[in-house]
């Protein structure tokens, strides 16, 4: 091994070669996320062109060769050449980083996309790309592979239309997969037509013949009223305001529902800020002091106040704000640090939400009730949480007493099944390997959460054990997935509908408390086998009546066979259990990931909320889908 460090050593990459050596460092990662950021990033170009007032429609291509068309009707990219670098502006901005209009305050007010490094990384990124560009009523085209130039930009027609058409390949050579997500995908041109009112923005997967169409008149109160549609309203319509302030625009619009949970999400030039920021905790401040100062101006509270947390209860919000120049948190723009938006949004909240409750007096009221009884009901659920949070050293005396833990200590390497009944349970903790697996049995259906306080979901028996095993808290502001002590969540339930209840409830429980837990790839669905088939001594573990089918076909059909049905897991031994459905060689297991995160909300309200038809219709629509139920 090379021990001297001269000059030699040092690297230098030039232009794009630099992406292609350490992707993540601009995209995130090379998995799912990074592989859809790159779709983001020709999508947010089109976006700032509908900004800027020059684009009406977007329109998304998943093609059969598993490349993405995305064509905007804006300006399109300049062509002419570049008075400094001699080329054509479009080759600068495809290959050059921190190229771009959006350093131009004149050419763009507000963007998305500011670093300039969006679509070369994309182009950098992929096995080729082709633009094609309508302007100055002639058609250009060139094509790159890899980053690279492989043709000159040329005229290949006439148009007297303007737009931009990018074509692109994602490289397999970076990426883990090059497969797009249909759902993923819509879910954030979901959210662009909700933040740019009146866009159009289709989106179509040519391979499985699936297209959405978005466009959203009533801008993010739209967005609003779209979340709480499984939903009941406290009032109507959503609580709307905008304001400005120097170069920082922030509209908000928000409505309570009779449900518990909190949902909020927050934008920041259109870019989903997943992690919050400055506008988050603006609007969270302004919310809180303004309905404190109103309830008690008016005698609707006495000598307490009102949390956060007790203001936020049954709030579904949407803040967006727009900024010349913002400050994210790296290329992936999870989070805001602009440190003035802070006040700015704190004080347009102040001012618009004083105005409406002076001016919306019965409305007001109605909110002030609502948030005192989540007040009242805060007391309860501190101690409940008090008596769920994980010990700073865990010992026997601070952990379930039907938990059967893990010898392991290191979280890495451990995984815990949560599992239905003793019955299964006791098969469950025979048929384990203790040195990394835990088991924790839960006893009957576990409350639904979608329909209680936090109170009365910490109080639940089944609940509580289910926190204080996973040991990283519960809550919003108090989970922390860092702190799990098992690496894999795995949910092991009967082949029934009694066992499809439990595993929705367990994942509603997750989603609503432990959201990070799903977000990053920690929970696991099991799949024991519904049949085993047996001829002689062999015996042939099936997953779906298909392969039942095709397994007797394959033996013969002729007598000795024998064909058991698994109504449960505690029908099947510990060594069984252990073969099909616990052994990491032999085992299938699900991984559950969230692809579209408001789509998720709304199941979950619809699924388990109070609202009857929006079920109804679910179950009307998909009962065609349904295979192997067992009722």
């Amino acid at each position: 091994m090379a021990t001297e460090y001269k000059a030699e050593q040092i690297q230098v990459l030039e232009g794009l070669e630099a992406v292609r050596k350490r992707p993540s460092m601009y995209i995130g990662d090379v998995g799912v996320y990074g592989l859809h950021h790159l779709v983001y990033e020709v999508v947010d170009n089109s976006v700032d062109e509908s900004l800027a007032g020059f684009c009406k429609e977007i329109q998304v291509f998943l093609n059969p060769d598993g490349s993405v068309t995305v064509i905007d009707d804006g300006r399109g990219i300049p062509v002419d050449m570049h008075p400094i670098h001699n080329k054509p502006a479009i080759e600068i901005v495809l290959t050059i980083l921190h190229a771009g209009g959006k350093f131009d305050k004149d050419s763009y007010k507000v963007s998305g996309g500011l670093h300039g490094v969006g679509i070369s990384v994309v182009n950098a990124l992929s096995q080729w790309l082709e633009v094609e560009v309508k302007r100055n009523g002639n058609v250009y085209h060139q094509r790159y592979e890899q980053g690279n130039p492989v043709s000159e930009l040329k005229i290949i027609g006439t148009s007297t239309n303007t737009g931009t058409t990018v074509r692109f390949k994602p490289d397999k050579e970076i990426f883990e997969t090059v497969e797009f997500s249909f759902d993923i995908l819509s879910q954030r041109l979901r959210e662009q037509a909700f933040l740019n009112r009146g866009i159009k923005i289709d989106i179509t997967d040519e391979t499985h013949d699936k297209k959405h169409s978005f466009q959203y008149e009533g801008g993010i109160s739209s967005f609003v009223e779209y979340l709480n549609k499984n939903k009941t309203p406290v009032h109507e319509p959503p609580i709307y305001f905008s304001g400005s302030k120097d170069d920082t625009e922030a509209e908000v619009a928000f409505q309570y529902n009779d449900g518990y949970q909190e949902t909020i999400f927050s934008y920041a030039n259109t870019i989903n800020t997943r992690e919050g920021g400055t506008h988050l905790i603006g609007f969270k401040s302004g919310l809180t002091k303004t309905i404190n100062e109103y309830a008690k101006k008016n005698n609707l509270i006495k000598d307490t106040s009102l949390s956060g947390e007790d203001v936020r209860e049954g709030l579904t919000a949407i803040i967006s704000v727009k900024i010349r120049e913002p400050q994210f948190e790296g290329q992936t723009k999870a989070k805001l640090g602009n440190s003035e938006v802070k006040g700015i949004v704190d004080s347009i909240v102040g001012q618009g939400l004083e105005r409406f409750m002076e001016e919306n007096p019965q409305i007001a009221k109605k909110i002030v009730e609502k948030v005192s009884l989540a007040a009242r009901a805060r007391d309860a659920a501190k101690k409940a949480r008090e008596l769920t949070r994980r010990k700073e050293v865990l010992d026997s005396n601070s952990l379930p007493g039907k938990l059967a833990d893990c010898s392991e200590k290191d979280p890495k390497l451990c995984e815990i099944y949560i599992v239905e009944g003793d019955s299964a349970g006791g098969s469950a903790k025979q048929g384990r390997d203790r040195r990394f697996q835990a088991i924790l049995p839960l006893k009957g259906k576990i409350l639904n959460v979608e329909k209680a306080r936090l109170d009365k979901t910490l109080g639940n028996d089944e609940i509580s054990a289910l926190i204080t095993a996973i040991g990283a808290g519960v809550g919003q502001d108090d989970f922390d997935v860092k702190k799990i002590r098992y690496d894999r969540i795995i949910i092991m339930t009967d082949a029934d509908v009694d066992g499809s209840h439990i595993r929705t409830l367990i994942l509603t429980f997750f989603f609503r408390y432990m959201q990070s837990l799903i977000g990053s790839g920690h929970v696991y669905i099991a799949q024991p086998p519904l049949y085993c088939v047996k001829k002689g001594k062999e015996e042939h573990y099936v997953y779906s009546d298909e392969a039942r089918d095709a397994k007797l076909n394959e033996l013969g059909r002729r007598g000795g066979i024998h064909v058991q049905r698994y109504k449960g897991l505690g029908e099947m031994n510990p060594d069984q259990l252990w073969s099909t459905t616990m052994n990491p060689e032999t085992r299938t297991v699900l991984q559950v990931v969230l692809e579209d995160l408001v789509e998720a909300d709304n199941t979950f309200s619809m699924l388990m909320g109070d609202k009857v038809e929006p079920r109804r219709e679910f179950i009307q629509q998909n009962a065609k889908y349904v295979k192997n139920l067992d009722v």
